[in-house]
């Protein structure tokens, strides 16, 4: 057992290691993941006109509007546009806030976080042309649901119907893979018993039983029980996260320009030491800022389609807008405050006597601004909430994936068979922990290729929606921007 296991970590490290940027001798930029989101970035940018700088003021709007349930009510769909957006932010803000913000700038250096928010910034024009089309291709099953998401419109929306059956099978299997096995399951419940047991020394195979059945109890009512508790809890979640991180950058203020500099500094160049942290080369910091950066926000991955095609409203635009705010939300907020914490703490200097990485560079970091005590109880808080928030999100995810491969049938099976696999992931630990995130590495790239490809073809079908939409609403043609 444990040759097998060390051949899969050998496995499924390399694959891992090169399936967002390729090795190819002599030639630095082979369209790998990390090419590919960039081009379908900037192509949604430009085919949107840059839709998430100029309109983003009415995406919050929209966004906050759309918490009225009295007002969302008639209109057709399972839960509220708010609540898509907080089921998929209880998807997309996990563990990768934490711990993968903390491996990107250890791995890739203090200009990683860079690289995040580009990848953010396009990524919005990406997440953006997610929600549209996932609402605008959705259909309405057997069980009286919704459901929708990139196997969908890569099915019903591409001319070339054998290219879109293939991709949306492609789409279907990866994304139950990221949710069952990958950083969407295992990964997620093995952060918050690692806590747990190091807080609090709870066993972990009690932690395992019991997320199992917390998990299960949420997840069996559905997506409307799903978007109840998310709507709950991930707001809260936020906000206790935020409040630390300000605390701490206000109280290192006066360092918080130097700290850019370093990041932009280590972001462009290759030099040995930036301002006092070790150095690493821009192509490190572009490999873990875009791959960590996508772990987090998931823009191009095309999970956020899934829950907005359940969202109520027929105008596709406006629940595009509601969508791009998750990414907003995830890197421009979240992850920010995890780099600025752990970049003000002195943990990444040069003469830092312990190396440290994932979780515990960031519990530490908040440690050295907070207290031991405080800091690590935030830090193991805010992994708990976003681990067990993310494990609710994801089935949610793959038990759509399993729907359009097996029918309504699938659906109750798979509930079951996900929350074993949150016990397993509970008490998995040792070496071959890695093959769990290695797996959450690939699973999210090969949802994005898929996904990729299919949000560019699709482009000129984003263009024309978006813009007859909002000549509609800036011409006062719409009574409510949801739809009548």
């Amino acid at each position: 057992m444990n040759q097998f296991l060390d051949q899969l970590l050998e496995i499924t490290t390399l694959i891992a290691d090169h399936i967002w940027w390729p090795e190819i001798p002599g030639v630095p930029f082979f369209p790998g993941v990390v090419v590919l989101l960039a081009i379908t970035g900037i192509y949604l940018s430009i085919q949107t006109r840059f839709i998430q700088v100029r309109r983003l003021g009415m995406a919050i709007r929209f966004m906050l509007r759309s918490r009225n349930k009295a007002e969302m009510e008639a209109r057709t769909g399972d839960i509220t546009p708010f609540q898509a957006l907080m089921t998929a932010l209880a998807a997309t803000v996990g563990n990768g806030n934490i711990a993968g913000v903390a491996t990107a700038i250890a791995s890739g250096g203090p200009g990683a976080p860079f690289w995040m928010w580009m990848t953010a910034v396009f990524g919005m024009a990406t997440k953006y042309a997610e929600g549209m089309l996932g609402l605008k291709f959705r259909i309405k099953t057997a069980d009286g649901t919704f459901s929708g998401g990139a196997m969908y419109y890569l099915r019903d929306g591409l001319r070339w119907k054998g290219l879109g059956k293939f991709l949306a099978l492609w789409f279907s299997i990866a994304v139950v893979l990221m949710a069952t096995v990958g950083s969407g399951n295992m990964a997620q419940s093995n952060s918050i018993a690692l806590a747990l047991h190091s807080d609090f020394s709870v066993p972990f195979i009690w932690t395992g039983l019991g997320l199992a059945i917390i998990v299960g109890l949420v997840i069996i009512g559905g997506v409307k029980r799903i978007a109840a508790v998310a709507e709950r809890l991930v707001p809260g979640m936020i906000v206790l996260y935020m409040g630390a991180g300000i605390y701490v950058i206000i109280t290192n203020i006066v360092v918080v320009p130097d700290m850019l500099m370093v990041v932009l500094g280590s972001a462009l160049t290759n030099e040995a030491i930036v301002g006092g942290f070790l150095g690493h080369t821009v192509k490190e910091a572009i490999r873990y800022g875009v791959a960590r950066g996508t772990l987090s926000n998931e823009s191009g991955i095309g999970s956020c389609s899934i829950p907005a095609a359940a969202a109520k409203g027929n105008e596709s635009a406006a629940q595009g807008l509601v969508a791009m705010m998750g990414t907003f939300i995830d890197t421009i907020i979240v992850c920010s405050m995890t780099t600025f914490v752990i970049l003000s703490s002195g943990l990444l200097h040069p003469e830092a006597t312990e190396k440290l990485t994932s979780t515990q560079l960031t519990k530490s970091a908040f440690a050295v601004g907070l207290g031991a005590d405080l800091g690590g109880w935030i830090v193991s808080l805010s992994s708990l909430l976003f681990g067990y928030t993310t494990l609710i999100g994801w089935s949610y995810y793959g038990e759509q994936g399993a729907k359009y491969m097996w029918g309504t049938r699938s659906v109750l099976p798979y509930r079951y068979i996900f929350c074993i696999f949150v016990f397993f992931g509970a008490v998995l630990q040792g070496d071959y922990l890695q093959i769990v995130w290695n797996f959450g590495d690939i699973g999210n790239a090969l949802m994005a290729i898929p996904n990729l490809i299919g949000l560019v073809l699709l482009g000129g079908l984003v263009r024309k929606v978006t813009n007859d939409y909002l000549n509609r609403y800036d011409n006062g043609l719409l009574t409510n921007p949801f739809g009548d």
